[in-house]
């Protein structure tokens, strides 16, 4: 799949990073994680500390895929509002959701800190703005469930928001204690300190076929290998729905700039994240070196093509969104991308587990909270292969619970 086209950002911040090796024997484990990305760094990271055998593939070289486009703002509320989360599957799971996720920006920060190198990962609150008079309401309803149940968040009025940004919002929902980071460098620190606990680690080596019965499944590179496992986990990000359709994921395509390094961030409050209640939105972070990603403008195309020849003209209608707030910054797109993005239909990520497709395990972390909901579906998975049942698992099913 064409996953992205531009010029990328996170891998010139980590030119050194590391490499491994392609698979050029037959090899047999416990748990075979297919794709490197986010979601298999996630699932092998928390495997790491199992007494099982895990072999991670990738394809490409390792963050090579939708890691390279991912804007990594880290944050527990997503593309669907908690509110309609509450109207979709009752309060008592929106809740349990919201705090899987939650718990989840919590573990990211701690493996971050644990790890050998820098991720950047550093905690930013977050204003969500209301586009127009449609989203003051739904950002009312927002913070009742917030409120409610305990998350740190603020509903701010006019004069507020103006006292702390230079334009003017009707209202916004200020939440604490989300963060930002640099997903390649996540990426890679993760399979690094995984790799060090004895998961084995192969990129550039391509799976073209399977064989799966009962009790074991065997994959085959496209030179020849075998891969045998007693489970296995396709994190293989958008490229999943090649091994296995799913009528809940809904593709689209979604485009991004990161800008030249900025020297004064005066007009912009604790550099918050910033994005706003409109769908499509336009979202906006900083990153370590000042530069600013703004990123959005989603449109529903599939077609590479059509998605890349539509990638100059959004790089600078990100610019111009971004100027509309803050016209005291003056920026240039250094970087830019056009990119495939994922979501589902109902508004929850999913795993996914098929008759079809005995002892597999379809990591489907689709949303805008990519990492996030990489975490806490990796979490509920490890607990699955190793105990037999997550408490969680009838959310995330393919047959919601």
């Amino acid at each position: 799949m064409d996953l992205q086209s531009g010029k990328f950002y996170w891998p010139s911040t980590f030119p050194d990073a590391p490499s491994y090796p392609m698979i050029e024997q037959d090899i047999a484990c416990d748990v075979l994680i297919i794709g490197g990305g986010s979601s298999g760094a996630q699932c092998a990271h928390y495997l790491s500390d199992t007494d099982l055998k895990v072999v991670v593939v990738d394809k490409r070289k390792i963050g090579l895929g939708s890691t390279c486009a991912n804007t990594a703002l880290i944050q527990y509320l997503g593309d669907k509002m908690l509110f309609e989360l509450v109207n979709s599957f009752g309060e008592k799971a929106a809740i349990q959701h919201m705090k899987l996720c939650e718990e989840a920006v919590n573990d990211i920060e701690k493996q971050c800190v644990s790890m050998e190198m820098d991720p950047e990962f550093i905690r930013r609150d977050t204003l969500y703005y209301a586009s127009d008079k449609a989203g003051v309401e739904k950002l009312n309803k927002e913070y009742y469930y917030l409120d409610k149940h305990g998350f740190k968040a603020d509903l701010l009025t006019e004069k507020q928001i103006n006292q702390q940004y230079p334009f003017q919002k009707e209202s916004a929902l200020y939440t604490y204690d989300d963060g930002e980071l640099n997903p390649f460098k996540y990426n890679h620190g993760l399979l690094k300190e995984a790799h060090k606990k004895g998961v084995s680690i192969y990129e550039q080596t391509n799976i073209t076929g399977k064989k799966l019965e009962k009790e074991k499944a065997t994959f085959f590179t496209d030179k020849g290998h075998s891969i045998q496992a007693r489970h296995v986990i396709i994190a293989a990000g958008y490229e999943g729905l090649e091994f296995k359709k799913e009528e809940n994921a809904l593709m689209t395509s979604s485009y991004a700039v990161v800008t030249n390094p900025v020297t004064e961030f005066t007009d912009w409050h604790k550099r918050t994240l910033i994005w706003e209640t409109a769908r499509p939105y336009i979202y906006m972070r900083t990153t370590k070196d000042n530069r600013i990603i703004i990123g959005g403008l989603d449109d529903n195309t599939t077609y590479p093509d059509d998605r890349d020849s539509k990638i100059m003209h959004k790089k600078y209608k990100l610019i111009e969104e971004f100027n509309k707030l803050f016209p005291n910054i003056q920026v240039n797109p250094e970087y830019y991308l056009g990119a495939f993005y994922g979501g589902t239909h109902d508004g929850l990520p999913m795993i996914g587990e098929y008759e079809e497709f005995p002892n597999c395990f379809f990591l489907f972390a689709y949303g805008d909270n990519g990492l996030v909901y990489s975490g806490v579906l990796a979490k509920i998975i490890q607990d699955i292969i190793t105990k037999g049942s997550h408490p969680a698992m009838s959310l995330y099913q393919k047959q919601r619970v």
